[in-house]
């Protein structure tokens, strides 16, 4: 029996406003069903977003939803957290939102390890404004600013979170929605700062500028360009160039949560209040 998105949905939002072939449909639908099998009561979830195609999600999804600033979505999503410690505290965000203009917001709250759960949108350019470049447009692609090929070396955003401090970093692609769900399942349980990078395809502006002939051809190469871990490991780096690793890259649990050290705080400064009383 195919799952009913239908509970989880403001069916007066739609229709959704994404293009045909986008994939941030299917990042949504991912996100429902871990959240329907974690079976999370919808008041106990909060999700933020900030700008962009991705942050449409949260006008389309029945739970607690903030549609945030530009690159704001995390330091919103921090002061749900402080002030529900209990609640489970979403964020998505595209590459261009998240790492370009909320980028110092992103490694801050992977360095003090605050319990959200961030799923990045990564189509590689600003989908929504007409597609120019972003800090994850790979060398040499083609974007709206970028005619003759972008010239910068994009983040490895799993490197980045796991570098700032992040306890689970993962990364998918649309075309691999049973590993997506499963990544997503483990972001959202997981205690601690989680990130997981989800590839995903801009039919309208990226694959238009970079000669792909349908969106079925964006979710091919997304196919063909993924390796898994063990792929990892025995492949010659000049087999792996061009390539990106999907799964589950780096999970630790042991750091302290950032909003239990605030609690234990703020416990500590009443007792010592009340001694000097």
């Amino acid at each position: 029996m195919a799952f009913d998105f239908k509970n989880y949905l403001r069916l007066d939002k739609m229709p959704h406003i994404w293009c045909s072939g986008c994939g941030n449909g299917i990042i949504m639908q991912s996100v429902l069903r871990c959240i329907d099998s974690l079976n999370i009561d919808k008041d106990d979830i909060a999700m933020v977003s900030g700008i962009g195609c991705s942050a449409r999600v949260v006008g389309y999804v029945d739970f607690n939803t903030l549609h945030t600033a530009h690159g704001r979505g995390i330091p919103f999503a921090t002061g749900i957290k402080l002030a529900r410690p209990d609640m489970h505290v979403i964020v998505l965000a595209g590459d261009g939102d998240i790492i370009a203009i909320g980028g110092n917001h992103f490694i801050h709250a992977a360095r003090r390890n605050i319990d959200i759960s961030v799923i990045m949108f990564n189509n590689s350019n600003y989908g929504m404004t007409s597609g120019q470049s972003s800090p994850l447009t790979p060398y040499d692609a083609l974007t709206s600013t970028a005619k003759y090929g972008n010239m910068e070396r994009p983040f490895d955003m799993c490197e980045l979170a796991r570098g700032a401090g992040a306890v689970y970093v993962a990364r998918a692609t649309t075309y691999h929605v049973r590993l997506l769900d499963a990544l997503i399942k483990q972001a959202i349980t997981v205690k601690g700062f989680s990130f997981v990078e989800v590839i995903t395809a801009c039919p309208t502006y990226f694959g238009r500028y970079n000669k792909f002939a349908s969106p079925v051809d964006m979710l091919k190469w997304q196919r063909d360009s993924s390796v898994n871990l063990k792929q990892d490991q025995i492949m010659s780096p000049e087999e792996l160039k061009g390539k990106f690793v999907i799964g589950e890259l780096f999970k630790k649990e042991s750091e302290k949560e950032y909003t239990e050290v605030c609690a234990a705080m703020s416990k500590k400064l009443q007792i010592e209040g009340q001694g000097h009383g």
